[in-house]
């Protein structure tokens, strides 16, 4: 069975309702991110992180996957396909998408701040599954340690990029939908697919494209899926 690896940001989401970070009116126009989302920011005022990331949760309960996540969970009835996503949110699980690597972490899973680290090796084994729910100061953990988001936060390290990496360098094909390719790390992954892959971006803005195997689908994720997903299953 061929293998795919879909890339995936903020743009593929963004259909379904959740605002991009980045773009025009996203969300750091109106958040402070070295307030909310980074690890300096947890040290100085973790009841505003908690909030931010508690904000979220109540949001993502009422939006649903798009046209972009069902046609990326469908392309596996023909492809092994490797989601890794840029995106905090569950929207490719609740799709149907089996095999999904969040490289920035999930925004419904909490875990004691003193795990997941190189410690420990970065195991998930007290990470946890709080859905929509809240999380306040003073809620501990079985360890005893106050809970924070599973959030990989500015300033940390993204524990799961090797993973990623070696998962694109064993693709047929790759799928770059709904990224700009200007967050990095994640931004170079699509270097590491074998030469013989053709790697497609699906953007509806220009994205420079510097490699030769890669070709542009001006399109939103939804439309750009849509035609993917015609070639790919022919």
């Amino acid at each position: 069975m061929n293998r795919i690896a879909v890339l995936t940001g903020a743009g593929v989401s963004a259909e379904s309702g959740l605002g991009t970070y980045r773009d025009n009116g996203g969300l750091w126009d109106n958040y402070d991110p070295y307030e909310v989302a980074s690890i300096d920011g947890w040290y100085r005022n973790p009841g505003k992180v908690l909030d931010f990331y508690n904000m979220q949760r109540e949001h993502l309960k009422e939006v649903k996957p798009n046209e972009a996540h069902r046609l990326i969970a469908a392309l596996e009835s023909r492809y092994r396909v490797d989601v890794i996503t840029q995106n905090v949110d569950n929207l490719h699980e609740r799709a149907g998408s089996t095999h999904v690597v969040h490289l920035h972490g999930e925004v419904t899973k909490v875990r004691p701040e003193n795990c997941f680290n190189d410690a420990d090796g970065f195991s998930e084994k007290q990470v946890f599954d709080v859905g929509y729910g809240r999380v306040s100061l003073g809620d501990k953990a079985p360890n005893g340690v106050q809970l924070r988001p599973h959030i990989v936060f500015f300033g940390e390290a993204v524990p799961k990029l090797m993973e990623a990496i070696d998962l694109v360098s064993r693709a047929d094909i790759v799928l770059i939908v709904g990224t700009s390719l200007s967050v990095y790390p994640a931004a170079s992954l699509y270097r590491y697919a074998p030469d013989e892959a053709p790697i497609y971006v699906v953007d509806p803005k220009p994205v420079p494209l510097h490699d030769r195997r890669m070709e542009q689908l001006e399109m939103v994720a939804t439309e750009g899926m849509k035609e993917l997903y015609s070639r790919l299953m022919k």
